[in-house]
């Protein structure tokens, strides 16, 4: 194919005695000449896509499997209900409040009235004690950016307050509901957040300037240190959240009403992860992974923080503790059972009151709300199950059917099933795949494999319209549960990362020859899917094994692994899972495998359609850029390798719907054509 021209600059970097060319570092810059390389890339695979065959079709099969009532589960806060609603095709989900659950919903934010095309988005929210206020970001265009806003929850108008400058930062409120504290970036010499640098901590009186918010905590001499409030449940202590990386972090406190008091380090040897849970009695609860790679719960008493004096309340089980929350005096435990939900409920004393039956094989996610709430919700959903939402009567242990999802399809042609393949080192590694009944084991079966494999990120069932209308054209879906991810605790997790991450890529592998052995696929009709880190995944596995697949779709992927880290404070962060290129043994695992330096010229790549956003602020899109530039260069053979550059679009989070429509009838029509579907 005649791709756009591409220039290559005499760039070269020496790595601990190695040099490393890199011609396409251009493509990092922010100039009027990446912009017009940005557009030709554009220009050459819209007409591309949008002349396939298939894509019409499969945009109104997505349109109409799309259109139907999606609700969140319903979190209870002083006496208040709140949830989202989406009545089928809205392009951002609506946040609804009640009074009872009798009373009508009555809308609280709109955010399809924050623009005229859906791309800004509502990110975060937190409501104040009693239900009086409401924090709410909003993120533009898909940037993690976001500018915080309140509105009062009774008159449903916005107060004056507006806080720029963050990302990531949730708020947490003063028991007095006057105010919070968050998380914010400096200001570099033009006035600019600076995320290159770390955040810290201010609390923000409402009705204030955020120019007037008083610095709360930070950590100069850490350079990569990042703090992050949280109020205790009981408004004792203001407890810090420090982070640096998926592996550990440390907690400090003081107490709430005394400003002057100095932070006291709570856990501070980085030695395991600490998640606080909640107050009770006097102690904090946290989830850790100290002595427990899969997972248990402790109380500390901050008079007697020692160690030694922890006291268990949940102790480690074989299934990894991947959720807990406290409501109602009940701690409830989602567990992972091979990728499964298991739900136990336990007093606070850590004795358990009951196992929750669930109606199949699934995920469970909710019971949030107020500790001292005397009821909670929670959702059940599988890849052939699009959602039912239960009410919990904590009191009398009782559960009832709030609300049950209905789509525009007959689910019960489909199933599920779990299998477990040897990886290339002999590891046990599970994976879903779903189908239509009576699938014929002939080896001509369209397969799309999607993978993560990093950051304690575990796969579990879960309904997409997406996957639906993939398994409408004919297609199998295969989700293996690679290391790296959290499914089987810190250990799982650990085998996944730095000098260990070519793991990952074998278990990708050893997925798709598994897949082929038993007749499910062939090399001719099998695809390989990820996005940010399973993006790399994607990128990494298609150079290596480029006879396995016949395309592949990484999308907004982490691509240069020499120089991932420099964007931002929060992607030097993920040195904790890749290792850093300033480090001479993990810069030669890095090499080996990172996916830009990494391209064979002469070699045949499979068709390769490669999708980021300009807006992209996390996983910077020049990581597509030059891997896409490299792959263009260095393709062998005549299947494509495209690049597909969404504007007003970021990481994934908020996209609108109309926009995730599109991106997907493109990849899917791509899909298509080169495994020669046909319907």
């Amino acid at each position: 194919m005649s791709y756009p021209e591409t220039k290559r600059v005499d760039q070269v970097d020496n790595y601990h005695g190695t040099e490393v060319a890199d011609p396409y570092r251009w493509l990092e810059q922010d100039s009027a000449a990446v912009s017009a390389w940005v557009d030709a890339q554009n220009d050459f695979s819209r007409p591309y896509l949008e002349s396939l065959p298939a894509r019409e079709r499969i945009k109104q099969q997505l349109t109409g499997l799309w259109n139907y009532e999606k609700v969140s589960t319903p979190e209870k806060h002083a006496g208040k209900y709140f949830f989202y609603r989406n009545d089928g095709l809205q392009n951002q989900s609506v946040l609804y409040t009640q009074d009872n659950l009798d009373s009508p919903p009555q809308i609280l934010i709109d955010p399809n009235s924050f623009s005229d095309d859906g791309t800004v988005s509502l990110a975060r929210t937190s409501i104040s004690p009693e239900a009086r206020y409401i924090a709410y970001a909003k993120s533009d265009g898909g940037s993690d950016w976001t500018s915080w806003h309140v509105r009062d929850i009774r008159s449903g108008e916005d107060l004056t307050d507006v806080l720029t400058g963050t990302k990531f930062t949730s708020v947490s409120w003063h028991p007095d509901g006057d105010g919070f504290f968050y998380s914010r970036y400096p200001e570099n010499a033009n006035g600019d957040a600076d995320d290159s640098q770390p955040v810290a901590v201010y609390y923000h009186q409402l009705g204030d300037d955020q120019q007037q918010d008083a610095l709360v905590y930070q950590r100069s001499d850490k350079a990569t240190w990042n703090p992050y409030p949280q109020v205790t449940d009981d408004g004792r202590y203001l407890l810090i959240d420090i982070f640096e990386g998926y592996t550990a972090n440390a907690v400090y406190y003081r107490p709430l009403n005394d400003s002057d008091a100095e932070f006291k380090p709570l856990f501070a040897k980085w030695d395991a992860q600490y998640n606080y849970v909640t107050s009770h009695d006097g102690q904090l609860y946290f989830r850790t992974t100290k002595d427990a790679p899969t997972g248990r719960v402790i109380a500390v008493d901050t008079k007697q923080p020692e160690m030694a004096q922890w006291q268990q309340i949940v102790p480690a089980q074989k299934q990894t503790l991947d959720s807990i929350s406290a409501v109602g005096s009940r701690l409830f435990a989602n567990y992972l059972q091979d990728a499964r939900s298991r739900v136990a409920i336990y007093d606070m004393s850590g004795g358990e009151a009951t196992e929750l039956a669930l109606p199949g094989i699934g995920s469970i996610s909710g019971f949030g709300g107020d500790k001292d709430s005397d009821e909670t919700f929670f959702s059940f959903t599988s890849f052939t199950e699009p959602g039912k939402i239960y009410r919990y009567r904590i009191a009398d242990d009782h559960r009832s059917l709030w609300h049950e999802t209905e789509v525009p399809l007959d689910l019960s042609n489909y199933e599920t099933e779990q299998v477990f393949y040897e990886s290339k080192d002999g590891t046990r590694v599970p994976m879903f795949i779903i189908h239509r009944k009576g699938l014929t084991l002939n080896g001509q079966q369209p397969t799309l494999l999607y993978g993560y494999g990093g950051f304690n990120v575990s796969l579990t069932p879960s309904y997409s319209v997406t996957r639906m209308v993939w398994l409408e054209m004919g297609g199998v879906l295969a989700i293996p549960n690679l290391r790296g991810g959290g499914e089987y605790g810190e250990a799982w997790h650990q085998a996944g990362t730095k000098q260990q991450k070519q793991n990952v890529f074998d278990d990708f592998v050893a997925a798709a020859e598994w897949l082929i052995a038993n007749n499910y696929t062939n090399s001719d009709k099998l695809a390989i899917q990820g996005g940010s880190n399973g993006g790399l995944l994607v990128g990494a596995t298609l150079l290596q094994r480029p006879d396995l697949f016949a395309a592949a779709l990484p999308a907004v992927g982490v691509l240069d692994m020499l120089r991932y880290h420099l964007p931002s404070a929060n992607a030097r962060g993920w040195s904790s899972d890749y290792g850093l290129s300033e480090n001479a043994d993990e810069f030669a695992a890095l090499y080996a495998y990172s996916p830009v330096h990494n391209v064979e010229p002469g070699t045949c790549y499979p068709a390769t359609l490669i999708t980021t956003g300009d807006h992209d602020n996390r996983v910077v899109p020049w990581h597509s850029y030059k891997f896409a530039a490299a792959l263009q260069h260095g393709q062998g053979c005549d299947k494509p390798v495209l690049l597909r550059v969404e504007t007003r679009a970021g990481h994934g989070a908020g996209t609108p719907t109309w926009m995730r429509i599109e991106g997907y009838a493109d990849q899917w029509a791509f899909l298509a054509e080169q495994l020669g579907m046909t319907f």
